[in-house]
């Protein structure tokens, strides 16, 4: 009997993925064949997102592409927009199952069970039941590992619904996590993304702290590169920022979002801090390491930000220098506060104001990247290929590329760094 196919479709962060991840090796161990997106398969999982109701579209359109590809397959629903709106998943055409992400761990079970196709079957989407951590790590599937360390969030920020879509912030133990590290290294991965919804606030289940967490990884045998996927500036402290100067795994590379940089519209979004406390925490970490790869969320087009607002944002990240921004216009979340905000700003404006901030965005970057022209770094090669040549990147997350040679496949390798391309990738050459 041939076995059952499945694939699997991973929408929006790093902890998503990493769950995917953890799901595929659930099916293969059951004797199912992972195969790609794109093919035929008897199972498609859709991991969703529901950060803006672009994500929520984007999903919906998956849904119904997957059923005309795979008319017969059953697909498979959870993830964010599964948890927060269930029944409209449930009433696209081909749908079958949705399930929460508190019981995202028990998918494959579901999908065993099923008989087959017929009424989507809806399992504890409501809020009250996000009390679960379904433990996570990505492996095999690329070059670095994510690793899930927290969940959920407590701060209930305006514009957004991940604390109705994950949960109260909470974690596994430490000793829990270092095992799964362990079981990593002994994979052959090289490095590790500790991720999390509010991954700085790790502890609030098992009352450690994260700078412990980050200590025992530290000191797990064959791990050669850890990174901390997003932190809140108001959870950077003093203590961590020294840890990770000093470690000789941890990169100095940083994600932290701030989302606007007047501190009006801070206000109005709920967020825990100002912008001179924003500073201060991008200097704290620029006095150790002046080398950091920063990068920064922001959020333009809030209720109430006026033309007035958005040139203090600009010029504030601007005086920054970030070497990236992640920027998104606003997204009016049913639920939210935000919605309730007078003072709309025109989508038009937004995606003018986006514009202004991704060509800031470029310029940034590429001052950052040709700052290392004529250095030497150490770059973790990917399995990546195109044009012959292959990417990796340096430990604060500049990209490098090199003629393709296999062996180099996930090896750190000493490099020269001699120039740099219209993308801002730099051209190096191994130094043996």
């Amino acid at each position: 009997m041939q076995p059952r196919r499945v694939n699997f479709h991973t929408l929006g962060c790093k902890l998503n993925f990493s769950e995917s991840s953890t799901l595929a090796r659930q099916f293969t161990e059951g004797g199912f064949v992972r195969v790609a997106p794109t093919a035929e398969a008897d199972i498609c999982v859709i991991n969703s997102c529901s950060v803006t109701e672009h994500a929520d579209k984007k999903c919906r359109n998956l849904i119904r592409k997957l059923h005309r590809r795979n008319p017969n397959a059953i697909i498979a629903v959870t993830g964010c927009y599964a948890q927060l709106k269930p029944q409209e998943i449930a009433a696209i055409e081909g749908v079958d199952i949705v399930l929460s992400n508190n019981d995202k761990g028990d998918l494959y079970q579901r999908v065993v069970e099923l008989a087959g196709k017929g009424p989507a079957q809806v399992y504890s989407c409501d809020v009250e039941h996000l009390t679960r951590f379904f433990a996570a790590f990505s492996s095999a599937d690329r070059t670095r590992s994510f690793l899930k360390v927290q969940d959920g969030c407590d701060y209930k920020c305006a514009y957004c619904t991940i604390h109705y879509a994950r949960g109260h912030s909470r974690n596994m133990p430490i000793a829990d996590l270092v095992r799964e590290a362990e079981q990593l290294a002994a994979e052959g991965q090289k490095e590790i993304v500790i991720t999390g919804v509010n991954t700085g606030d790790f502890g609030r289940t098992t009352g450690e702290k994260f700078i412990d967490l980050l200590r025992a990884l530290d000191a797990v045998e064959g791990i050669e590169r850890y990174r901390i996927s997003s932190i809140e500036p108001n959870l950077l402290t003093d203590e961590i920022i020294d840890f990770c100067a000093d470690s000789k795994k941890f990169q100095h590379h940083f994600h932290i979002p701030i989302q606007s940089g007047s501190n009006k519209i801070l206000a109005l979004m709920r967020r825990r801090y100002t912008t001179e406390k924003f500073a201060d925490r991008i200097a704290a970490v620029r006095r150790r390491m002046p080398d950091a790869f920063i990068g920064i969320d922001v959020i333009v087009g809030f209720p109430g930000e006026t033309e007035e607002d958005f040139r203090t944002t600009y010029d504030f990240l601007a005086a920054l220098k970030p070497a990236f921004l992640h920027i998104f216009p606003f997204s009016e979340r049913p639920g939210t506060p935000a919605v309730e905000l007078p003072n709309k700003v025109q989508s038009s404006v937004a995606t003018r104001r986006v514009a202004e901030l991704e060509e800031l965005c470029v310029r940034l970057h590429r001052d950052f990247c040709a700052e290392a022209i004529g250095r030497e770094d150490e770059v973790l090669f990917e399995s990546t290929v195109r044009g012959g040549m292959m990417f990796g990147f340096t430990g604060n997350y500049r990209k490098v590329r090199v003629p393709y040679e296999k062996r180099l496949i996930n090896q750190i390798c000493r490099v020269k760094l001699l120039s740099m391309d219209d993308s801002g990738d730099l051209n190096a050459q191994i130094l043996e």
